[in-house]
């Protein structure tokens, strides 16, 4: 079986108001949804006038878009000749991994009984979708479940900050899965049996049981697409605090 990349969002629809986005934000979300799905790789050279060709834009929205994708460190940008797609460092990708086991277990320890409940019988259902996801060859909507599938642990403990401090890893999150490639695909059997086995200890109230499946669940070693170069002694030091030995990926 091989995965394909079917399952298509649009991500320049509406704005949250409803209206219709402008330019400069429709090449910003686009450029963007690229560099997450994997279309541009790290290390690829993005040209102001190729993606305005693409994108049926000026270059001015494009170059707008750009400078906000280098501020938010996707893209390092080089005056004439174009930018180029960053990849995740490996303290990063360490870092992350410690952020989502922290709030995730942090959540489900907290998550009161009746809550716990409800959304263990919601990822019974994600799960199954998870299933049909990967019978299909459809990565996309594999990748869009797992990550809806750990909000829900957070979402368990009722904390709207929490939440919010979730939402903010989860382009990283994503980037990560799509660099993952066909090791995602190898392991997604292994995925979906270790959700199996989360869900059934956020519904048992197994809180000790749920931190020590999902620290293995991180524990597997970072996709090299999706890594730079840089010295991995941080990364090393952050996830053997959390009692891992191997660079994690975001599962």
């Amino acid at each position: 079986m091989t995965f394909s990349a079917t399952h298509e969002e649009n991500p320049v629809a509406t704005t949250s108001s409803g209206e219709t986005p402008s330019a400069a934000e429709r090449a910003y979300q686009l450029i963007r949804a690229q560099i997450l799905n994997g279309t541009h790789q790290p290390g690829t050279m993005l040209g102001e006038a190729g993606l305005a060709s693409e994108l049926e834009v000026s270059r001015t929205p494009v170059r707008v878009a750009l400078a906000r994708l280098q501020d938010e460190g996707w893209i390092v940008i080089y005056p004439k000749r174009g930018a180029i797609v960053q990849g995740v460092d490996e303290r990063t990708i360490a870092e992350l991994a410690d952020a989502r086991f922290v709030l995730e277990t942090t959540a489900v320890d907290r998550a009161p009984d009746a809550l716990r409940q409800k959304l263990a019988d919601a990822l019974e259902a994600s799960i199954q979708a998870q299933r049909d996801a990967f019978d299909a060859g459809d990565v996309a909507a594999f990748i869009d479940l797992t990550l809806e599938f750990h909000r829900g642990f957070v979402e368990a403990g009722d904390n709207q900050v929490m939440l919010e401090l979730y939402s903010q890893l989860s382009d990283r999150h994503r980037f990560i899965l799509f660099a993952s490639g066909e090791r995602l695909l190898d392991r997604c059997e292994a995925i979906i049996d270790e959700h199996v086995a989360l869900t059934k200890h956020l519904s048992s109230g197994d809180s000790a049981a749920f931190a020590n499946v999902l620290r293995g669940h991180l524990a597997e070693n970072a996709p090299p697409t999706a890594t730079s170069v840089r010295s991995s002694s941080a990364f090393d030091s952050t996830m053997l605090r959390r009692g891992v030995s191997t660079p994690p990926i975001q599962q």
